[in-house]
């Protein structure tokens, strides 16, 4: 085989679909979320704002959590040294699983090196724990579970998304004594949109199995603490394990669950993905910890109810200007493009000209067709990076109208 050749095919191919991710050079300004600076690529730069990133309250820049990190550093160094097993334990790890539980009033919890880890590391591993599970996954989970499922082997249904009739008619047809499991998320990071949950743990109990939630894209952003979609909907205790991230509304680094102390002892115990994987730095595991603890407070729930008035204003303005966006009463905000080259153009004017910074979703993050800009606000996106950026889409939507008309005139 011409290795060479075989691989510049595979990569045109991207670029041919308008799929081929580029990725921007930005250095985020400590003190000014969401305001960062680009690197061109001929080394020149210019200021932008970022409206895509995941760190949905400005956690990684917030005073609190700096404060923990670089007393962890000056205490103990770079790094942990090692896996949980082998020296990499330490009292950070301990105090930040801690906060975890009780964020989420579990008996335990136990943290990964990243939420994607954390989900195929248990999922697969429960298969081994519970022989015989058949795990029934919602159609849009996402490619981690997916991965954690297919990679433990075994029998697995694929429920319509959202569809309780549907997950019903698979667990009733299922031999009633096998063990089940049913892995799903709260909030859909593409559309936005929220999972029934007690419906879903109403089933669950109906037919004996065991419930799988996670709650990435909600930690920090829902509930009175912070703890989620289910804490907010008060389903949380029905839940048996939470998955969830570090790295988006807290503003660090990492993933974890949460579960029954014997659960969670379970899945340190068998899962190789936690395992042989050396820990997260104790200044990581500091922050993040510094992280939760701020955010269960009033100051926390402050920064929530701003992150919800701005996605409110955002959609809001959107909507008046008549885009396309899919508001499922989130604080996500997705505007539908449809296609994958004009999603790409749209983000690439947005940036050289407007300086905002917003990524395109194209297949296979998305089903092709369903391509799009998805738009975080946070609390600190001002009323004037709000009017620019609606300005800006409004502006750019009417010229690639325009553009297409004429190629299909």
């Amino acid at each position: 085989m011409d290795y060479d050749a075989q691989l510049t095919q595979a990569l045109q191919k991207l670029h041919d679909e308008g799929r081929y991710r580029t990725f921007i050079d930005i250095e985020r300004q400590k003190g000014h979320f969401p305001h960062a600076v680009w690197t061109r690529p001929d080394g020149s730069t210019r200021p932008i704002t970022v409206w895509c990133g995941n760190d949905y309250l400005g956690m990684g820049q917030h005073p609190v959590v700096l404060a923990a990190m670089h007393e962890a550093l000056d205490a103990t160094g770079a790094g942990s040294g090692g896996t949980r097993n082998i020296s990499g334990t330490t009292v950070y790890h301990k105090r930040l699983e801690a906060e975890l539980a009780d964020l989420h009033r579990k008996e335990a919890a136990l943290v990964f090196t990243s939420a994607y880890i954390a989900n195929d590391a248990t999922l697969s591993t429960l298969r081994t724990i519970f022989p015989g599970l058949i795990i029934y996954s919602d159609a849009l989970n996402h490619a981690s579970m997916i991965e954690g499922v297919r990679r433990g082997g075994g029998e697995k249904r694929i429920f319509r998304h959202n569809d309780l009739a549907h997950l019903r008619a698979l667990l009733a047809a299922d031999d009633p004594a096998a063990p089940k499991l049913i892995a799903f998320e709260s909030i859909y990071s593409m559309d936005g949109d929220v999972a029934p949950i007690g419906a879903i743990c109403d089933l669950a109990q109906e037919f004996g199995a065991l419930t799988y939630l996670d709650e990435v894209h909600a930690v920090g952003m829902y509930g009175p603490r912070g703890a989620g979609v289910a804490e907010r909907d008060g389903q949380m205790h029905r839940v048996d394990i939470i998955n969830a991230t570090l790295a988006k509304a807290f503003g660090v680094f990492g993933g974890y669950i949460a579960a029954t102390a014997k659960m969670v002892d379970a899945i340190r115990s068998y899962a190789p993905g936690f395992i042989f994987t050396t820990s997260l730095p104790p200044a990581v595991a500091a922050g993040a910890a510094a992280s939760v603890r701020f955010l269960k407070t009033a100051e926390g729930q402050a920064l929530r109810d701003k992150q919800q008035e701005n996605a409110r204003i955002l959609k809001m303005r959107l909507k008046a200007v008549g885009l396309p966006i899919i508001d499922e009463g989130t604080h996500i905000v997705p505007v539908h493009v449809g296609n994958p080259i004009h999603c790409k153009m749209l983000s690439d004017m947005l940036l050289e000209e407007h300086g905002v910074y917003v990524q395109p979703i194209n297949f296979p993050t998305v089903p092709r067709g369903t391509e799009r800009l998805r738009f975080t606000p946070s609390p600190v996106h001002d009323p004037k990076e709000i009017d620019r950026l609606v300005k800006a889409m409004d502006s750019l939507w009417r010229q690639c109208a325009l553009n297409r008309a004429e190629l299909s005139a």
